[in-house]
């Protein structure tokens, strides 16, 4: 099977640029000698968690309590849901507890740490700590910290923060200072709860940005990161990688031409649900609109053509004058997104391949909540 045997839209997975991504990552953290807990919120896929674990000590990331069933039915136990915890979800987490699984959950709450600490069957918990994203967690010199740390109690196992803010950086020093103050938090947070008598065993950290450019990590038990495996545009435009790091598009066809007057315009059949309608790079020093749009070899072939507008199930192409084209319907071409976690949202499979045109595998993945 090959692309053009394909049909469209659908996500086209390199797996040669996917391990390239991998190697490069875990090559970063070995330096610093911090083990990764790579996070599947963006790939959803066994397959591809074997790969992001291979060399690293087992453990995973998950975003949903689906995506937890899943890669426990796939063998996977040691879990960090790096979602906050509802009394509904706690139930879930410590079914599959019974059943196996070794799944931590995080809580900035009070309340929730107190029916973390009084269920049957309490799981390994982390209190989750703001390092400047100001989107959950606590301040790590908040009287909150130790009072969450109390009541938990024997259930803290460590605390964890995520460093989202590093996304809004621009160039590797700023990033770098991001990861800075991201570790100052975390371990400022766990020397707090240890001066106090509490017990510490995981302070967890990590963005892809910060990851990938941290100078030091002395004190992070562990580093999460997810979006690296993939890369995307904004990625390679805030320097987490190259711009050949890119291993996900979405190929589609084209339904329709117009070409005069120049440069034109291209219809194709991925619009924002197959690409999504995130706008990253429209904040950074290339706009790529709703996507690149690449041959279907995924070069650069065609220029600086963008999708500049999303419909439903319709994109828009402008072309690039420099690179005029003229497809005819039915062509195929591919589409690297702005922000892969959103794009392969509304997908269920990656069909894969090694830098060619031939399918060498098809891998699902799990979608939903």
């Amino acid at each position: 099977m090959k692309l053009t045997d394909l049909p469209t839209p659908c996500l086209v997975l390199d797996r040669t640029i996917l391990a390239r991504n991998i190697r490069v990552m875990a090559a970063s953290l070995a330096r610093l000698h911090v083990p990764l807990r790579p996070h599947m919120k963006t790939a959803k896929s066994i397959e591809v968690a074997r790969l992001a674990i291979a060399g690293q000590p087992g453990g995973i990331t998950v975003s949903t309590l689906a995506e937890a069933e899943y890669f426990f039915g796939h063998g996977i136990t040691d879990m960090l849901y790096a979602v906050g915890i509802t009394p509904q979800k706690l139930d879930q987490v410590c079914q599959l507890n019974r059943a196996g699984a070794q799944i931590i959950v995080i809580t900035d709450d009070p309340a929730m740490a107190g029916a973390i600490s009084a269920h049957p069957d309490p799981p390994r918990t982390l209190i989750e700590i703001d390092s400047g994203e100001e989107r959950g967690g606590v301040h790590p010199e908040s009287d909150l910290l130790l009072e969450l740390a109390t009541r938990l109690g024997a259930c803290l196992t460590g605390v964890m923060t995520h460093a989202g803010h590093s996304y809004a950086g621009r160039g590797v020093r700023e990033i770098a200072r991001i990861a800075e103050a991201e570790r100052n938090a975390v371990t400022r947070a766990a020397a707090r709860l240890r001066d106090a008598g509490h017990a510490i065993e995981i302070v967890s950290a990590g963005s892809s940005p910060t990851a990938r450019h941290a100078e030091n990590l002395a004190g992070v038990t562990e580093i999460r990161a997810g979006v690296y495996m993939f890369g995307d545009l904004f990625q390679a435009e805030i320097e987490t990688h190259g711009a050949d790091a890119i291993a996900l598009t979405v190929l589609t066809s084209v339904i329709g031409r117009r070409l005069d007057p120049s440069p034109g315009r291209l219809l194709v059949d991925a619009g924002g649900l197959a690409l999504s309608k995130d706008r990253s790079t429209e904040a950074t020093a290339h706009d790529y609109g709703y996507g690149l749009a690449l041959d279907i070899d995924g070069r650069r072939a065609l220029g600086n053509a963008i999708v500049r507008k999303a419909y439903q199930e319709h994109g828009v192409i402008e072309l690039d004058p420099a690179h005029p084209i003229d497809p005819p319907i039915g062509a195929r071409l591919r589409v690297a997104p702005n922000h892969v976690c959103m794009t392969a949202a509304a997908h269920d499979r990656y069909f894969v391949v090694d830098g060619e045109q031939d399918v060498v595998a098809i891998w699902h993945r799990v979608n939903g909540w």
